[in-house]
């Protein structure tokens, strides 16, 4: 690269760095609250999910009772727990991505803040090098 190009790089790389800095405390706000519910297609099930997928509640409607069949169940509580699990990921990923390049984006669906400032930190130039 020559040197128009590296300044080019440190230039994008440093506005990246500002805009993911001064919007990273409500971004991370945002990313804690992240809390999806998705119910069975027939509505005996419904499921809560936080922003990595965990489950925070399950729920079973009463009617689920008048008709049992553990296998049944055990697969539209699974079933459910996947499209929840899908959804808040996608709000996730809706929520990161104004401030995270294609290129490195899987990497910030980890939720790693403090390793992604780091990696940028050690891309930019330094003052004194520019």
């Amino acid at each position: 690269m020559d040197i128009q190009a590296l300044r080019a790089r440190a230039d994008e790389l440093m506005n990246q760095f500002e805009r993911m800095r001064s919007g990273v405390g409500g971004l991370q706000q945002r990313l804690k609250e992240v809390n999806v519910t998705v119910t069975s297609d027939d509505g005996f099930v419904t499921v809560t999910v936080g922003p990595r997928g965990h489950v925070a509640k399950v729920e079973f409607d009463p009617r689920l009772y008048r008709r049992p069949n553990s296998k049944e169940l055990s697969a539209t509580v699974t079933a459910t727990i996947q499209r929840a699990t899908e959804k808040a990921l996608a709000e996730v990923e809706e929520l990161l991505r104004p401030f995270v390049p294609d290129s490195q984006f899987q990497a910030y669906l980890d939720h790693d803040l403090t390793g992604i400032f780091g990696q940028l930190e050690r891309e930019l130039p330094r003052e004194g090098d520019r």
